[in-house]
């Protein structure tokens, strides 16, 4: 069938089953009776019929009749009858005896009232259809007024049936009767609720709806599994009239993402016959399910506007180009599908919303092979082929600040580390997208050490020197190490950024744990008195306190210094006076003293465990903050204690109530079972983020939650009209453990996961004197020539030229061609570039 047939094809069969599947009770006209007495005696139980009760001619009555005239055959297709019944003068039946009476019109079911209507709620055909089949359908159509009304129902259904949630600004409109007329048909399928509360109509929308006009939203409840997950909503963008509602129902009745194997130009799905595009995502075997998670992302973000299916390239031979990620298949005849290469989900959303944004792509595409193909003509350079290559492409031309970074090579790597008491080497690789942040991170390093003698910056680039990595036994990148002329070699393990490099690299310059000769040594360093090195570093200063009976404790101590090296401010003080000084702060040895805020206040701790491990782990455990704020960069020191999080989100810094109170509640020992904390949405916004991930908009703040990340994955708030004190919150907690608290939300059980497994790039380059094996199809100057740490690569590494390279699904583990999966992005381009050559 034609894609201009499709188009009406389902809409005209919904209108046909309107008109024909209801049993008919005779002619589409009005009936008149002779007398009421007629009239009722014709009753058939399960009939439904609508009567007006007239006597004889009645001039006020007569453009109501006009228009129950006309509203006949509408009726007649939902197995209603219209009549008109004429009262004798001498009739003084309730129907007929009365003034009021007769100024109504009655809904009989047999003979049964179901409802009386006054004639001027019945003013045209749209009020008679639309109030007789609201009272027919009164208890499958919930009319609500207030936002708890509505929940309740969406609570009720969650798991079981999805809902269509309508307004309109006041009954018996057009508006009105096409909700009423989709609910008498899809009904059976799902829960319509109406409402005429423009109050409830704000309160469930984010933006400023315009209340004059009527709405619809579908509600996708039968996905929300979980009693505090939210449903769905998708609105009909659409006038709301009948038609519209059928195709919207429609639509959200189709598979949210169609999986394909063949031919896009035989495919057709509902979207295609409703008049809507059809977005096909491609997909490689190794990517499969980062993709199919993007295409369920862009799925939810169109729907109601286009289809989404997801192409296995692997399955199916497409003659084009192979960096094409996205194809659209429009509704028209005869048009042909356009396969594009788009960077984002956004850029997928705008391109169905602007269908001119496809021409735009295409010569966009058009100008950078013209502009590729020039840079061939005049580069005699190597082509990388690696799907990093975007972001390689993209950062080529930036000049870095590398001139205080010495580059190192096989030649001159061993000489160097002898040249400062400290020389630091960031391994990486010149193409890799990671490594190319963290090189921008580290070329502000000089900065932050400005004035620090004895520390050498340097970079070995892995993919020119992979023996020398190799040998190093560096198997990731980025990755840097700390070289001490003696001692074994740190490698730094936190965050990237210029101020946690350079953080690192100032505390390894001195010995970890610092050794203290006397009493007054130990003293000062517990009050900030310390090298000049660490002068600059805000960190808490830790002394390990052992008498010459503890030596095992103090040996731990030592080689925990040596793992936490950079990271941790540690002294240590074992002269024959360290008892005299442990008890000082009421602890005996081998013990810890622990110096907060400059030396203000020392915290004693006695060590029970004498184990590297056990020492390590209390060691970060004690160094942690007693009421933190949570940030980005310390979250997953929190998140490793395995602790549920009692945490306080604030729109800027809370105040010295909450955090007195907050503070004397983490200093109980009975407490340490959670994590206290607090999180600045100010400082850091992705707050916002994961408040709407729990209560999908953001609360009024301050807001108090319980979160169990460990086990369960519930939300608890506390009660917003409470105040935040310790008295109060320890009785919430209480509640929460006898499990009297119902959860606002329960976080889903999918792992927290890299979207694509790590892999070793050693695995990627071939020995020494190896060559790779021809791909079929390949030339002899198309293969690459041998290792980059061959003869060939020797030399000045910002002169020579970056062997070519190509990276097959087995090469790179799961790394996929088109799609690197994770939603909400999709591939970067896979265009082929140029090589980077030491940036």
């Amino acid at each position: 069938m034609p894609a201009q047939k499709d188009k009406w094809f389902s809409p005209l069969v919904f209108l046909l089953f309107c008109a024909c599947s209801i049993p008919r009770g005779g002619s589409a006209s009005l009936q008149q009776e002779l007398s009421p007495q007629h009239y009722f005696s014709g009753l058939e139980a399960g009939k439904t019929s609508l009567a007006f009760f007239t006597p004889g001619v009645s001039p006020g009555g007569q453009p109501f009749l006009e228009q129950i005239e006309s509203s006949a055959e509408a009726l007649q297709d939902y197995g209603i009858s219209v009549v008109k019944v004429n009262c004798p003068k001498e009739d003084v039946s309730r129907y007929c005896g009365k003034e009021n009476a007769l100024r109504k019109a009655f809904l009989f079911r047999g003979t049964r009232l179901i409802r009386e209507f006054p004639t001027d709620a019945l003013f045209d055909v749209n009020s008679i259809v639309a109030n007789v089949l609201f009272a027919l359908l009164f208890n499958e159509v919930k009319y609500v007024e207030t936002l708890a009304d509505l929940e309740n129902i969406e609570n009720v259904l969650k798991g079981k049936s999805n809902m269509v949630f309508a307004y309109v600004p006041a009954t018996g409109t057009a508006e009105h009767r096409a909700v009423m007329e989709a609910a008498f048909v899809y009904g059976t399928m799902h829960q319509f609720v109406l409402t005429t509360e423009a109050a409830l109509l704000k309160a469930t929308s984010h933006d400023d709806p315009d209340v004059s006009s009527a709405w619809l939203s579908f509600f996708h409840c039968q996905q929300a599994t979980a009693p505090a997950q939210p449903c769905r909503r998708t609105a009909l963008a659409q006038p709301l009239t009948l038609l519209n509602i059928h195709r919207h129902l429609k639509l959200m009745g189709a598979p949210l993402v169609t999986e394909v194997a063949e031919d896009p130009e035989k495919i057709s799905t509902v979207h295609l016959q409703l008049g809507l595009p059809l977005v096909f995502i491609l997909s490689h075997q190794e990517t499969y399910e980062a993709d199919r998670r993007t295409a369920e992302f862009v799925a939810w973000q169109l729907l109601g506007k286009a289809g989404v299916a997801l192409l296995s390239r692997d399955l199916v031979d497409l003659n084009v180009l192979h960096r094409s990620n996205i194809a659209l298949k429009t509704p028209e005849e005869g048009m042909p599908i356009q396969y594009l290469v788009l960077e984002d989900t956004d850029e997928v959303i705008t391109l169905v919303e602007d269908r001119n944004k496809v021409k735009q792509i295409q010569e966009d595409e058009q100008e950078e092979e013209e502009e590729d193909e020039d840079e061939k003509e005049n580069n005699n350079q190597d082509i990388q082929d690696d799907q990093v290559v975007e972001a390689v492409a993209r950062d080529k031309k930036r000049e870095l600040p590398l001139e205080q970074i010495r580059v190192l090579t096989e030649e001159n790597f061993h000489s160097s580390l002898s040249e400062a008491a400290q020389t630091v080497v960031l391994f990486y690789a010149s193409w890799e997208a990671v490594s190319l942040a963290v090189l921008r991170s580290y070329c502000e390093v000089p900065a932050h050490l400005k004035g620090t003698s004895g520390v050498l910056l340097s970079r070995v680039n892995c993919w020119d020197w992979p023996g020398l990595c190799s040998q190093e036994n560096v198997t990731q990148f980025p990755s840097m190490r700390i070289y001490k002329e003696g001692q074994q070699s740190v490698t730094y393990d936190g965050m990237w950024a210029a101020e946690e490099l350079s953080s690192f690299i100032l505390l390894s310059q001195v010995s970890c744990p610092l050794k203290l000769a006397t009493m007054d040594e130990a003293e000062g360093y517990l009050r900030g008195e310390f090298p000049s090195e660490l002068s600059s570093q805000h960190h808490p200063s830790l002394l390990g306190v052992f008498s010459t009976a503890t030596s095992e404790a103090r040996e731990a101590f030592e080689e925990a210094g040596n793992i936490l090296s950079g990271h941790v401010r540690m002294g240590m003080y074992f002269e024959d006076d360290a008892l005299a000084l442990s008890q000082k702060y009421s602890v005996s040895p081998p013990a810890l003293l622990l110096a907060r805020s400059g030396g203000r206040s020392v915290e004693g701790i006695t060590l029970s465990k004498h184990s590297v491990q056990d020492m390590v782990q209390r060691i970060r455990y004690e160094l942690l903050d007693i009421f933190p704020e949570i940030t980005v960069p310390n979250l997953p020191q929190y998140l490793q204690l395995g602790k549920p999080f009692l945490i306080l989100f604030s729109a800027g810094d809370i105040s010295q109530v909450e955090s007195k109170e907050m503070l004397k509640l983490a200093k109980r020992r009975s407490q340490q079972a959670f994590v206290a904390c607090w999180l600045n949405l100010e400082k850091t916004p992705v707050g916002h983020g994961i408040l709407r991930m729990y209560f999908s908009t953001t609360p009024s703040l301050p807001v108090l939650l319980w979160v169990n990340l460990h086990a369960g994955g519930q939300v608890f708030k506390f009660p917003s009209e409470q105040s935040i004190t310790e008295v109060n919150i320890l009785l919430w907690l209480e509640k929460l453990q006898a499990g009297l608290e119902i959860p606002s939300s329960t976080l889903s059980e999918e792992d927290w996961k890299p979207p694509l497994p790590a892999y070793d790039f050693l695995q990627m380059m071939e020995p020494p004197g190896a060559e790779l094996s021809p791909r079929p199809g390949d030339t002899a100057a198309q293969r690459p020539p041998q290792s980059p740490a061959g003869d060939t690569a020797r030399g000045d590494p910002a002169s020579r030229e970056e062997p070519a390279r190509e990276s097959t699904a087995q090469d790179v583990g799961s790394l996929g061609r088109d799609l690197r999966g994770t939603a909400p992005r999709l591939a970067a381009r896979d265009k082929q570039g140029k090589r980077h050559s030491e940036l």
